[in-house]
C-alpha cells in the first residue's frame, strides 16, 4: 500500500523594503539568518512581480546557496486583476498555483517589499492553501506598516490600515477629512501608504486638510541607513519641515 503523499507547505517569505529606492541595505541585516536559509530551499514561487523576485534570489544566493540556479526556478506571477481589483474583489482562485505543494514541495509567497498578502496581493493564495490543508508559515522580515506604526507616537493599541488613498484632490480631501474625525473621535490610529511620486501632493493634501492639531507621522526608507522617521502635529509641520522625496516609498499615519 502506497504511504500518503506529504504535502508542501506555503512559506509567506518577506523581502527587504528597499524595492524602488536608490540605495539598498545589506539583506543580512534586514532579513534573519533562517528566512534567508528558508528562502534559499524554495524552487517553486507564486510573486507579485518575476523580474523583482528574480533579483531578491540573486541577494539571497550572494549569502546562501540557492537550491536551484535561477533558470530553474520556477516562478509564477499573481495575475494583473489580483492587483487592480484586489485579492478579496477579483474572485481569483489561488488553488492551482500551489500545486507543486500537493506533490510535496515548500511553495514560497513573496511580494516586491515586505510581507506578502499585507497591503500587497497574495491573501487569495494563503486563504487557498488552509482550503487546501497546507500548512502556512510567516516567516519572520520587516513590515513597513508595524514599523512606523511603531516609531509613530501614535495609538498602537487601536490601528487601522486604509490602503491607498484616492488621486484626485478632492476626493482625497473629503476622504482625508474623514479619516481624521475616525481618529479623533475613537483614539484609532489611521495608517496608509502612497506611491513615492505622490509623496509631494499627500504632503500638500494634508497640510491643508488637516486640523492645526492633528498629528502626523511619515516614515520614509525604513530600514535604509538614510530612513526618515517624523512625527510632528500639522502646525509643526507647516513651519517647513520637509517630507519624503518622489523616489522613497512612504507609510503615513494620523492621529490625536
Amino acid at each position: 500500500m502506497n504511504a500518503p503523499q506529504i504535502k508542501g507547505r506555503l512559506l509567506l517569505v518577506p523581502t527587504p523594503l528597499d524595492f524602488g529606492c536608490n540605495e539598498q541595505a545589506p539583506i543580512t541585516q534586514v532579513l534573519p539568518e533562517a528566512t534567508l536559509a528558508s528562502a534559499a530551499n524554495v524552487r517553486h514561487w507564486v510573486c507579485e512581480n518575476a523580474k523583482t523576485t528574480r533579483a531578491f534570489l540573486k541577494r539571497v544566493g550572494e549569502t546562501h546557496p540557492l537550491i536551484a540556479p535561477l533558470s530553474e526556478q520556477s516562478i509564477t506571477e499573481l495575475p494583473r486583476h489580483v492587483h487592480k481589483k484586489g485579492d478579496h474583489q477579483s474572485g481569483f482562485d489561488g488553488k492551482p498555483l500551489l500545486a507543486a505543494a500537493l506533490q510535496g514541495h515548500d511553495v514560497g509567497l513573496i511580494s516586491e517589499a515586505g510581507m506578502p498578502a499585507v497591503a500587497d496581493p497574495g491573501s487569495s493564495v494563503v486563504r487557498a492553501a488552509h482550503d487546501l490543508g497546507l500548512t502556512v508559515v510567516p516567516l519572520v522580515g520587516p513590515v513597513s506598516l508595524l514599523l512606523a506604526l511603531a516609531a509613530s507616537g501614535l495609538n498602537g493599541q487601536n490601528f487601522a490600515f486604509v490602503g491607498y488613498l484616492p488621486q484626485d484632490a478632492a476626493e482625497r480631501a473629503a476622504r482625508l477629512k474623514q479619516l481624521e474625525s475616525l481618529a479623533l473621535k475613537t483614539g484609532q490610529t489611521q495608517l496608509w501608504i502612497e506611491t513615492p511620486y505622490r509623496n509631494a501632493a499627500m504632503l500638500s493634501g494634508l497640510l491643508q486638510s488637516l486640523q492645526a492639531n492633528t498629528r502626523l507621522a511619515i516614515a520614509s526608507g525604513l530600514t535604509l541607513p538614510s530612513a526618515s522617521i517624523q512625527s510632528h502635529t500639522v502646525t509643526q509641520w507647516k513651519k517647513g519641515l520637509k517630507g519624503p522625496d518622489g523616489h522613497t516609498p512612504a507609510v503615513y499615519a494620523i492621529g490625536p
